[in-house]
């Protein structure tokens, strides 16, 4: 019979190769899910996989993805390694948006191409404001930061409808609930010609770049870990679990913040009900997929805004629900956390003892 034991040390090997284990056995059962609605698997899988990287235009849509998961995944990469368990950077990633969208509609013709970074900071601020509620709570009712900041999403939900409904709606709209057009001064710049890839993309590996310095080179980075990995420890050492509490949730509700600035004065240009798309809830598989670490997460970001864009395609050229985007996200966190247990655990084959006398 097989048997899982223990192993002395976590293997190194196994943490590496569960999330590839995971997305295997998460396109096989995709496979199985499109033969069952009477697709090819074949042409499903490449609806999901070659499509997003068939052409130059469609790398860039896949960036364009990308570029909100990984800066979210990036914030909340802190968090989780502090052990505080921010689920809402939805709603900070919506906040961020509803600020810097008011702040872009100030914009007028003769606004000059300051604001964009006025955009941004209030993006940022919105975010970190977002998430200060949820840190407040936290710090002083002692109330749990998951079931605050994921109630807070819906909270700003609200907050974006009102506004698109009511205040902020466009006058000369037809009567559809959306802000006017922001002006092309407010434009957040591309990177290229022909191409929707703004420098969101360059932001996004500049977090990168200053995470793993923040994470792995600084005594900052090194007492945040250490308050999540052993409380006890960090309170011997004289590290402040409330600094660390309110550094991890300003710095992810800040970077999700980013994230919807960048997207409603990119792609967008304006605000709409549908400005929330999931990337807050998303990005919390990224981070984990791309095991907490930097560099993963920028390869975990580029899957799963594969797999968004291969439900929009799968909608359009096969036929199937968009909602198949939600269904291989699930089956991909699901499946990584069946295969983690391999990084605790071995499987070991032990023969069934015999017993004299059974029959």
């Amino acid at each position: 019979m097989l048997k899982l034991e223990p192993r002395p040390d976590n293997s190194r090997l196994w943490s590496v190769g569960s999330p590839l284990l995971a997305l295997a056995i998460t396109v096989l059962i995709g496979m199985l899910l499109f033969a069952l609605m009477g697709k090819d698997p074949v042409r499903g899988l490449q609806v999901f996989f070659w499509e997003p990287i068939r052409t130059p235009y469609a790398l860039g849509e896949l960036m364009v993805k990308a570029t909100p998961l990984l800066l979210i995944a990036l914030g909340l990469a802190v968090c989780f390694r502090s052990n505080v368990w921010n689920i809402g950077a939805e709603g900070q990633f919506v906040i961020g948006a509803v600020v810097a969208g008011g702040v872009a509609l100030l914009a007028d013709k003769a606004t000059g191409r300051w604001i964009v970074l006025a955009i941004l900071l209030a993006g940022v601020a919105g975010g970190m404001a977002w998430a200060a509620i949820t840190a407040l709570l936290r710090d002083r009712f002692n109330a749990s930061e998951i079931l605050v900041s994921l109630m807070l999403v819906y909270v700003a939900d609200q907050v974006l409808g009102y506004l698109v409904y009511g205040p902020w709606k466009d006058p000369a709209g037809y009567n559809f609930p959306q802000s006017r057009t922001f002006d092309a001064a407010t434009q957040i710049p591309r990177l290229m010609a022909g191409s929707r890839v703004s420098i969101g993309l360059l932001l996004g590996l500049a977090g990168v770049a200053a995470l793993w310095v923040f994470l792995f080179r600084t005594r900052a980075g090194f007492a945040q870990q250490v308050g999540g990995l052993a409380p006890a420890a960090a309170r011997y050492a004289g590290f402040s679990s409330r600094k660390a509490l309110w550094t991890a949730l300003l710095v992810s509700g800040g970077t999700a913040g980013l994230a919807g600035a960048l997207e409603v004065a990119g792609p967008i240009g304006q605000l709409t009900p549908y400005v929330p798309a999931g990337y807050g809830f998303a990005a919390i598989i990224v981070a984990f997929v791309g095991r907490l670490h930097p560099v993963g997460m920028v390869f975990s970001a580029v899957l799963m805004s594969m797999f968004y864009i291969g439900g929009e395609l799968a909608q359009s050229r096969l036929g199937l629900p968009k909602s198949l985007t939600g269904v291989f996200q699930g089956l991909l966190l699901f499946t990584l956390l069946a295969c983690d247990t391999l990084i605790v655990y071995r499987v070991r084959w032990r023969r069934a003892a015999f017993l004299p006398g059974a029959h």
